[in-house]
């Protein structure tokens, strides 16, 4: 008998889902509905900015489509686009839509992702106001972007810098507002982070760290005008885009009786399973013993998670994420990786700049100086692959070959 699996939300992980079931159920076990509340189907979020800066206006997202046309016409999946999920009903098994259409589930994956996190101070919601996140905010930002006038972006971390970036290939003056003492402060030390501001600014870029936004202002006409920030400056801004991080999207927990993480998303356990039998949550909105992650590498090591499990086949637990990161934009290169900030016990950090080149390269080592534990590199992270594998592997070569080799 066939079962019905409903998956709530058609982001990355969502799909990933969908499509590990559907590879693995060739006899058709199950019957999967996927209700997804963008008007479009799953796209590669993580190429947003590289098909920004490929595109023109007007130009269609289809190269940034994750679903195979075979997914569109297979019986055994029902694709259900522009559809919001608004109660969830445990007892019963169902999930009902915005428009009242209910929808029964043997099993359900929520896979609801996140929203973009929007500081709560004066003037967030005037018009010109944006986050970036999907391709119709990046769409709605290219139509009001005004060639060699100011924006700001609020938020200086991985994605806040992505936005900074599209803004100066719209041609806009760019500005990002950090809070932090660095950009990038998750991924960024000290040194790196000085390095990567010189790089920055010589292209451009206008960071202003080590400050809060204090309120964003209206020109005559109603929409933003300038940011005000929490030291006193003024910056003139006709854009702004709040990038200041994420929040799980997790409003159906509450009225389900489903147990939240601390700070949020549906709390699962390492095989990403609520305290439901029948529910399980993947993405950005499960919170996996706690801790929710938001990069696309372990959103899909928690799908294929789930599909094991619904397929009957041995299922690995979710080993947790790596954090690793490597950023190129504006011709500027920065990574970090495993033990950037040498929290481990006893870590060791070797850092070497290279000022005549402006490029920074740290690693952190064991307490023996004999086990990578991870780095940093700011300028050139050229050697970031290979570093980035030999993270908890006794060393080959002398720290200080290393890091001239860039590689074990």
């Amino acid at each position: 008998m066939t079962r019905a699996l409903v998956v709530v939300g058609h982001g990355m992980a969502g799909h990933r889902l969908a499509e590990q079931v559907r590879a693995g159920d060739p006899a058709g076990a199950w019957r999967i509905v996927v209700l997804g509340e963008e008007p479009r189907p799953a796209y590669n979020r993580t190429a947003l900015s590289a098909w920004l800066e490929g595109t023109g206006p007007g130009a269609g997202a289809e190269r940034l489509a994750l679903v195979r046309a075979g997914f569109l016409t297979d019986p055994l999946v029902d694709l259900r686009t522009a559809t919001r999920v608004t109660a969830l009903d445990r007892a019963a098994r169902t999930v009902t839509c915005a428009d009242g259409t209910q929808v029964r589930y043997d099993a359900l994956v929520l896979a609801t992702g996140s929203r973009p996190f929007v500081p709560p101070v004066p003037g967030h919601d005037l018009p010109g106001c944006h986050v970036y996140r999907t391709v119709d905010d990046l769409e709605r930002i290219r139509a009001e972007a005004v060639a060699g006038r100011p924006g700001a972006v609020i938020g200086g971390g991985l994605l806040g810098l992505e936005a900074a970036n599209a803004l100066r290939l719209l041609g806009l003056r760019s500005h990002v507002v950090e809070l932090a003492e660095r950009l990038m402060p998750l991924q960024m030390d000290e040194g790196g982070g000085r390095v990567l501001a010189r790089l920055v600014a010589r292209r451009g870029l206008h960071a202003h760290c080590g400050v809060a936004l204090r309120s964003v202002a209206a020109g005559p006409d109603g929409r933003v005008r300038a940011v005000h920030l929490a030291d006193g400056t003024v910056v003139d801004a006709d854009l702004v885009i709040f990038s200041a991080g994420i929040r799980p999207r997790d409003d159906l927990a509450e009225p389900a009786g489903l147990a939240r993480g601390p700070r949020g998303g549906f709390l699962v356990d390492r095989h990403c399973r609520t305290a439901d039998p029948f529910i399980w949550a993947v993405g950005e909105c499960a919170a996996v013993e706690g801790h929710c992650h938001g990069l696309a590498a372990p959103a899909h090591r928690m799908a294929e998670t789930v599909a094991a499990q619904l397929l009957g086949a041995a299922s690995e637990p979710f080993p947790g994420a790596d954090t690793a990161a490597r950023l190129k934009l504006l011709g500027v290169d920065v990574a970090s990786f495993g033990d950037a900030h040498a929290r481990t016990p006893g870590a060791l950090e070797l850092a070497y700049t290279d000022h005549a080149a402006d490029t920074y390269a740290k690693l952190v080592l064991s307490q023996d100086a004999r086990v990578l534990l991870g780095g940093v590199l700011a300028g050139d992270a050229g050697a970031f692959p290979v570093l980035r594998s030999a993270v908890g592997r006794e060393l080959t070569a002398a720290p200080e070959e290393l890091l001239a080799s860039g590689g074990p």
